[in-house]
């Protein structure tokens, strides 16, 4: 919804919008020209007024703005001026759309977040399970298959979480050697996971 909305002269007719109905109720040839004032004249009061009933929400008010001049350009006996003012049937009109789209929300059960359907999969015994066991078997045998200098740094570093400069301090070498080793042994278990069937 733009911004620049035109003011309008407090003097004017409130509801010029309803003058260009012609007598059966119908737009004239002016359809365009009535939907230029009715946006004119009551679009920056009703997304303001829409704004309140979405509870600041923009992009919905403006799309219940849209879809009441929508409404307006569809139902051209509502302008009649023995009706009342344009604006009341309006801001009508865009009251009900809210309170309908509201309900509709409510009617529709909650969607569950990926959060629940983890804790559900986690909860669910069967063949991932059986999976996750045999992957951590074959995990465990590539792990034991590397030399036990590639495997001391990748206990410390990966298995107890702790930093390269830790990791060296505990093993007793130097930084640089946790690094490479790490590299290296990282290096191995990738292809020690590779032969027995598991992609990294």
């Amino acid at each position: 919804m733009p911004r620049s909305f035109r003011k309008r002269d407090p003097r004017a007719d409130p509801d010029r919008s309803a003058r260009r109905v012609s007598s059966k109720g119908t737009l004239s040839t002016a359809d365009e020209e009535l939907l230029r004032t009715l946006y004119a004249e009551h679009a920056g009061p009703l997304f303001h007024y829409v704004l309140r009933l979405t509870s600041g929400d923009r992009q919905w008010a403006e799309d219940v703005v849209q879809e009441t001049l929508l409404r307006a350009w569809q139902h051209p006996a509502a302008f009649e001026p023995a009706r009342g003012p344009a604006r009341a049937w309006l801001c009508t009109v865009a009251r009900h759309l809210v309170i309908d789209a509201h309900r509709a929300r409510q009617a529709r059960p909650a969607e569950a977040g990926g959060e629940a359907l983890e804790r559900v999969a986690e909860q669910t015994p069967g063949e991932d399970e059986i999976e996750q066991a045999l992957q951590s078997w074959a995990v465990a045998d590539a792990v034991r298959a590397l030399s036990p200098d590639h495997r001391a740094v990748l206990l410390e570093t990966y298995y107890r979480g702790r930093t390269m400069a830790e990791a060296a301090q505990v093993l007793g070498i130097p930084l640089g050697t946790v690094k490479s080793r790490t590299y290296y042994a990282l290096h191995a278990l990738r292809l020690a996971l590779q032969e027995r069937g598991i992609e990294p």
